[in-house]
Formats: structure tokens, C-alpha cells, sequence
């Protein structure tokens, strides 16, 4: 056993024990869920493990073959962290690149059914788990709102501009009068830019589209998409997916906000897209199994801790026929 490897803390043992295993492409849902418990139980977990994911996120760890189960992963990651203090600025690109390939290859990245987080959202700097919702100081001068299952991780800074990728979800970014610095928000193929403002960014990452979408409610934010440039006052929204950017929308602040209250509500809301918002908030998942009923509207306020509410709601109001299966799945139809 090397010396680097000895001089690790049981904490940091730990937390690469669980990345190996994420990286092995044999993630439960079990697993998941008791990532989420380890890292939740002390800070020390949490800091630990955001260590070693950055560790092995920038130093270029599809270098390695991680189905070698006679390689030792803590040695592997301790060599990484050896040479990352070698790596030319080009080099840790290269491996950033890789990286994110290797994660694709051995991460889980679509979960039969979203049952459980893919690797890229479990290995987030900020993340919240179904019915979630969570505040979080960025910059030390970024409030940070974040819905339930959503995924942030803290980018590299470039020039004056702090920045954040929304991986998966919604929340909510606050910034003060006096921030010393421009806030960007990356999504997808896009980003949000304010440098005092308060806005919502929406990615549910659900579909061959997935849009996303910006809304203002102070100051004002700028919304670009590679060419594309859309400046958003307060009460205002935007979409964008790989098509481009849509017009500029009026929309209610007060109702747009609902999430931030703990309320989802639907106004003539397709039922196919109400159950999709209402999976966000529950454990399982409801899969829609007629199509009709999938068009019928749905109107209605439900607190986001009280969804089968929601649910019980759809039966009554459309006579539908609810089936229980183990794990929180129900079949609607």
C-alpha cells in the first residue's frame, strides 16, 4: 500500500469508496439512496466527497480503465491528485473532456424510468432529492434557491464572471446590489448572465427538446444562446432549446414564484404534463398508460409535500384508475 494511500482519513476512504462505486455502472437505486444519507449525516461526508469528484472530474480520470478491479481506485485517485500539480492548463481540459466521456459510458446517465439520479446529478455540488427544497450562499454574495430535484455544480470562474451550471431542475438565483462580480448561470446550450437581479432557471432535461426556461422578476438578466441574445426585465420569460430562443413573454410573478411557497399549480395544464410535474415531488413515479386521459385538463394548487393529493385529485376528477405497484410506481389510466 502506498504512503499517499495510508496518509488517507477514514472520511476520504469513504467517499472514494462510493465514487468507485458509482463509477462501476452497477448503481441501485439502494445505492443512491444511501449516498444521499452518508453525504447528508456530517459536513465532513459532504466535503469529502465533493473533493474527490473534483478530484476526479479534473484530472483526467478516463485515463484509467475502471473495470480493472485489481487496480486499487484510492492509489489510481491519489496519482491523479500527484499529477493534476503537473498538468498543463491543456492537458486538465483534455481530461475534463474525458472525464465527462467515461462518466457517460459508466454513469447511469438515463435511470430506467428517472427512478434515481443519474451520476452527473449525484456528483453535483448542490442537490436536492424528490419533494427537496433547499437555500445555499454562492459567491458569498449569491442566494441560491433550489427546487426539488435539482443539480448545481460550481463551474471555473472565467475573467470577472462567477459561474454555475444548472445541471437538472429549478432554482431560484438572488443577487446582492453590491455584488462584486457578474453572475452566470449555464443550462444546456445556454446561459442566464445578471449583475443584479433575482431570477428562476428551469431545465427539467426530459425529452428530445428539453427547454429551458428563464424568468425575471428583479433587476435584469440577459439570456444568450450562442448568436441569440434576449434581455429579460422583471415579469418577464424566455425559452430556449436546440431550435433557439423563443419571444419574450409577460408572465404573473406571484404565480410563477408558487414553487418558492411550497405550492405547484396547474392551470388547464395537459394531464400528461401535470404527472410529469407531479413525478418531481414524489417518491416512485406515476407512468400515464392512456393517452386520452393524457389530454385532459387539470386545474388546481397542491402543496409540494401533499402530492398524492394531486393524485387522488385526477382520480375523482376524471374517473381514472389508479394501480399500485411496489416502489412508488402507480399506473394511471
Amino acid at each position: 500500500m502506498s504512503k499517499a494511500h495510508t496518509d488517507l482519513d477514514p472520511v476520504e476512504r469513504e467517499a472514494i469508496d462510493w465514487l468507485e462505486r458509482l463509477t462501476s455502472g452497477d448503481v441501485t437505486p439502494e445505492d443512491a439512496a444511501a449516498l444521499e444519507l452518508w453525504r447528508t449525516r456530517d459536513l465532513q461526508h459532504e466535503a469529502a466527497f465533493l473533493k474527490v469528484k473534483r478530484l476526479w472530474h479534473t484530472a483526467g480520470a478516463a485515463d484509467y480503465s475502471f473495470l480493472d478491479s485489481n487496480e486499487n481506485f484510492a492509489a489510481r485517485l491519489d496519482a491523479l491528485g500527484q499529477r493534476r500539480k503537473k498538468t498543463s492548463r491543456r492537458a486538465v481540459l483534455g481530461g475534463g473532456v474525458a472525464a465527462l466521456a467515461a462518466a457517460s459510458v459508466y454513469g447511469a446517465i438515463n435511470p430506467p424510468l428517472g427512478l434515481w439520479p443519474s451520476l452527473s446529478e449525484l456528483s453535483s455540488d448542490f442537490r436536492t432529492g424528490t419533494g427537496e427544497q433547499r437555500r445555499v450562499t454562492f459567491a458569498g454574495d449569491v442566494t441560491i434557491g433550489l427546487n426539488t430535484q435539482t443539480s448545481l455544480a460550481i463551474r471555473t470562474a472565467e475573467g470577472v464572471e462567477d459561474r454555475i451550471e444548472l445541471i437538472a431542475g429549478e432554482a431560484s438565483f438572488a443577487t446582492s446590489t453590491r455584488a462584486a462580480r457578474p453572475l452566470v448561470v449555464l443550462a444546456a446550450n445556454g446561459k442566464a448572465i445578471t449583475e443584479s437581479g433575482r431570477f428562476d432557471v428551469r431545465y427539467t432535461a426530459s425529452g428530445e427538446r428539453s427547454p429551458v426556461s428563464v424568468t425575471c422578476f428583479e433587476g435584469t438578466v440577459r439570456i444568450a444562446q450562442g448568436a441569440n441574445v434576449a434581455d429579460l426585465q422583471s415579469g418577464q420569460r424566455v425559452h430556449y432549446d436546440r431550435s433557439g430562443l423563443s419571444q419574450i413573454a409577460a408572465v404573473d410573478p406571484q404565480i410563477a414564484s408558487e414553487w418558492q411557497r411550497g405550492i405547484v399549480e396547474f392551470r388547464g395544464t395537459p394531464l400528461i404534463e401535470a404527472v410529469e410535474e407531479i413525478n418531481r415531488y414524489r417518491p416512485g413515479r406515476i407512468i400515464l398508460t392512456n393517452t386520452a386521459l393524457g389530454q385532459k385538463q387539470l386545474s388546481g394548487r397542491f402543496r409540494i409535500d401533499q402530492m398524492n393529493e394531486a393524485l387522488l385529485g385526477v382520480e375523482r376528477a376524471f374517473g381514472a384508475k389508479l394501480q399500485h405497484l411496489p416502489g412508488g410506481i402507480v399506473l394511471l389510466s
